[in-house]
C-alpha cells in the first residue's frame, strides 16, 4: 500500500522530469492536496495537440447535452473513462514558492532526496471520440420561423432576445446551440439552403422560393435569356424590380443554379435541370399521392422548355406503390429524415417493413458516422435476406 505524507522537501514536477530510468522517487501530499474537481485529465490524439495548444478548439453543448469538443472541421464527443490505477497529478514548478527552500530537485544535495508533491489523485480521464455533427437541432431551430412572403413586420423592431424567442438566430446563436464544428455548421446551412438575412440565418419557405423561380423563368422568356447562361446582374436587377429582396434574388440562383464563370464583370449561371425539376415534382406532390401517369403528364407540362424530366431524378424524393393495377407516387424526401442512423432506420421501417436495396439506398447513402461504413450500419440496424444469388436483396428491421 502506498502512503503519502506531508513533506517539506522539493515537491514539484522537476523531480519527475529528472527521474532516471529504473530509479524511484518518494511522493508526498502537496499543501493544497484535495479533490480539485476543476482539474480533469484529457487524453489527446497527437494530431489534435496543435489545435488544443494554440486554443483553436471550443467545447459546445447546452446544460442538458453531453459536451463535445470542436476543431475547425470536426466534432468529438467527450467521454469520461475511469481507471483502476492510481494517477497522481503533480503541479508544475512554482519558483516563487521554491525560492524559500533551496533544496535541489535534481538530487545533488545528498542529504535531501527528491520528492514529487501530489496535488490530486485522478480517478480517470476524458477521451475524445469523433462523431458526426449533430445537425438535427439546426434543422429544428431554423424550421421554427421560415421566411415567407407574409413575413410579419413586427420582427424587424424586436430586440435580439425577443428575436431568438421568435425563432431567429444569428451565426453566434447557432454556434452556441448546435454541436458541430464551424465547417460542419456551414455545410449544414448549405444543405438546408439557408440564407443570412439582416444578420439572421433563415430557411426560406419553399412556396415563396417557387414564386421567385417562376418569376425568373417568366423574365427569361420575356428577355430571351438562355437558362444555361443567365447574367447575374440582369436577373437580380429584374427580380428586385418585381418586388423581391436583392438577397433572395441572389439566393434563388444559389438554390436552383450553378455558376459557370466568375470572370471580370457579372457572373453567369446555369439553372440546374435536376434541382428545377425536383422543385416542380415536390410542388405537384404537395397535395398528396397521385397516379404516376397523371403525375408524369403534369410534371412535364410544368418544367421549363428545354429541360427533360425523368423518374430517376426523384431518387430519395418519392416512393411508389402498386395498388391493384395502378402505380401510385407520393412525396417522401430524404431531406426530411433525421441524420442519426438509429432514428433514420426507425422511421424508414415504420414507413415500410421491408425495403428492396434500390429503394433503400437513396435514403441512407448520406449517413455519416466516423469510423463506420454504410455496410456496418446495415449490419447493425437491418436484417438482409436474399432468396437467390441473383435476386434483389431485401432489408427488414433487426
Amino acid at each position: 500500500m502506498l502512503v503519502m505524507e506531508q513533506h517539506s522537501g522539493c515537491r514539484d514536477a522537476e523531480a519527475l522530469l529528472n527521474l532516471q530510468l529504473n530509479s524511484s522517487i518518494s511522493i508526498a501530499y502537496h499543501p493544497q492536496f484535495g479533490p480539485h474537481d476543476d482539474l480533469i485529465l484529457l487524453e489527446l490524439d497527437e494530431k489534435l495537440l496543435p489545435d488544443v495548444l494554440h486554443q483553436r478548439v471550443t467545447i459546445r453543448g447546452q446544460v442538458d447535452e453531453d459536451a463535445v469538443l470542436c476543431t475547425q472541421s470536426k466534432t468529438y464527443v467527450m467521454k469520461f473513462v475511469g481507471t483502476s490505477n492510481s494517477v497522481f497529478l503533480v503541479p508544475p514548478s512554482d519558483h516563487s514558492a521554491v525560492s524559500k527552500n533551496s533544496n535541489d530537485c535534481s538530487g545533488k544535495d545528498h542529504n535531501q532526496q527528491p520528492i514529487a508533491s501530489v496535488l490530486k489523485v485522478a480517478p480517470g480521464n476524458l477521451e475524445l471520440v469523433e462523431i458526426a455533427p449533430r445537425l438535427n437541432k439546426l434543422k429544428l431551430l431554423l424550421s421554427k420561423n421560415p421566411y415567407s412572403s407574409e413575413e410579419a413586420l413586427e420582427f424587424e423592431d424586436l430586440e435580439g432576445v425577443e428575436k431568438i424567442k421568435k425563432g431567429l438566430f444569428t451565426w453566434d446563436d447557432l454556434v452556441d446551440r448546435v454541436q458541430a464544428s464551424d465547417d460542419e455548421l456551414r455545410h449544414g446551412l448549405q444543405a438546408l439552403s439557408a440564407v443570412e438575412l439582416n444578420g439572421y440565418w433563415r430557411i426560406v419557405n419553399e412556396r415563396y422560393m417557387g414564386t421567385i423561380l417562376m418569376m425568373l423563368l417568366h423574365n427569361s422568356l420575356l428577355n430571351d435569356w438562355s437558362l444555361d447562361a443567365l447574367n447575374e446582374d440582369e436577373v437580380v436587377s429584374l427580380l428586385v424590380s418585381d418586388g423581391f429582396p436583392p438577397k433572395l434574388a441572389q439566393h434563388c440562383l444559389d438554390v436552383y443554379g450553378t455558376k459557370v464563370n466568375e470572370g471580370v464583370g457579372s457572373c453567369l449561371w446555369r439553372l440546374d435541370e435536376r434541382r428545377v425539376c425536383v422543385h416542380f415534382a415536390r410542388e405537384i406532390l404537395s397535395t398528396g399521392k397521385t397516379k404516376i401517369e397523371k403525375f408524369m403528364e403534369e410534371w412535364k407540362r410544368k418544367i421549363p422548355e428545354g429541360m427533360h424530366a425523368s423518374i430517376g431524378m426523384l431518387e430519395g424524393e418519392v416512393l411508389t406503390e402498386k395498388v391493384g393495377a395502378d402505380l401510385w407516387i407520393r412525396a417522401f424526401s430524404v431531406s426530411s429524415l433525421p441524420s442519426t442512423p438509429a432514428e433514420r432506420f426507425s422511421i424508414l421501417f415504420k414507413e415500410r417493413q421491408r425495403w428492396e436495396w434500390k429503394d433503400l439506398q437513396p435514403y441512407i447513402r448520406d449517413l455519416n458516422v466516423p469510423g463506420h461504413s454504410l455496410e456496418s450500419l446495415l449490419l447493425k440496424y437491418t436484417r438482409r435476406t436474399q432468396p437467390t444469388l441473383d435476386a434483389e436483396p431485401v432489408f427488414s428491421t433487426r
